[in-house]
């Protein structure tokens, strides 16, 4: 396994890789790698001749106020998951290296699925991410890109950045990974006190019990949503961001009605203490 700093030795090297007829598959992280990455990873080496690793936390999706001088990071921890994986390159640029000082103007933006959600409480997030994302693709060059479910909306995002900008990656959804009992792998987990731990199994069981409701009959949006809220806040600990049931391909708000053939996506983003966390269901009505 290659750890590298500079974007033209990638290219570089990653040219090497296709003109040998390599297929390459690309896991973009921000580091603090655990459980769920570690899936991700898997996924890209069971399918690929070769895998990069990015290790890279983006300044540009991060506002002001948030967590971006706290990022957990821990390239050692990272850089022997990768190799005990089967990575064959872990890219680790600075951000000099990313964003030259003084000379750089260009962000990329996708309408519509950034209007909700997430976003209102993230301005200018998902601009950071889409930017960052396409500079790596760019990079990389990669015939797959896999990410997972749990940033549902960043998914959405980046999938239909990639079919507008007719970019030649194709995107692979992975499934969540959770804990044992049940809160799902984020990096930022290691932010609660062992008092907002216990509480913030919360959230897992809220997207249970809206994905049992859905799958049982309800179709009634708000008594799904007024479920989930209220089994939240049974935990004092626990304060809400939003709870959201939408479309899962546009991220369109459902008013009134769960309509039968939809993907539908409930999504929810809970505070305990500073510590903002995000999980949601899937169900495909016509599947």
């Amino acid at each position: 396994m290659q750890t590298i700093s500079e974007i033209s030795k990638v290219k570089a090297l990653v040219g090497e890789w296709r003109r040998s007829g390599y297929t390459i598959g690309f896991v973009p992280t921000m580091g603090y790698l655990h459980e769920g990455h570690k899936s991700l990873i898997q996924k890209s080496v069971d399918e690929n001749d070769k895998t990069v690793v990015s290790i890279f936390v983006n300044p540009t999706q991060f506002a002001p106020s948030e967590d971006l001088d706290k990022y957990p990071q821990d390239v050692h921890a990272d850089t022997d998951m990768c190799n005990n994986a089967g990575v064959d390159l872990i890219f680790l640029p600075s951000v000099k290296e990313m964003y030259p000082t003084g000379n750089y103007s260009t962000y990329v933006y996708v309408e519509g699925l950034t209007y909700e959600l997430c976003a209102k409480s993230r301005p200018g997030h998902f601009r950071g991410v889409c930017t960052i994302v396409n500079k790596l693709f760019n990079i990389v060059a990669a015939d797959r890109a896999y990410f997972g479910q749990k940033d549902a909306q960043q998914l959405a995002v980046i999938t239909k950045m990639v079919q507008d900008l007719n970019m030649n990656v194709e995107i692979i959804p992975c499934p969540t990974i959770r804990e044992a009992d049940g809160l799902a792998k984020s990096s930022r987990n290691i932010y609660l006190s062992p008092e907002e731990r216990n509480a913030a199994r919360v959230v897992s069981k809220a997207i249970l019990e809206g994905e049992r409701l859905v799958k049982a009959g309800e179709r009634d949006v708000s008594r799904v949503i007024k479920s989930m809220e209220d089994l939240i806040t049974t935990e004092p600990l626990a304060r809400i961001d939003y709870v959201e049931v939408v479309d899962g391909h546009n991220l369109a708000k459902m008013e009134n009605e769960i309509c039968e053939k939809s993907l539908i996506l409930g999504a929810v983003a809970v505070f305990f203490g500073k510590t903002r966390l995000i999980d949601n269901f899937v169900v495909d009505m016509k599947g």
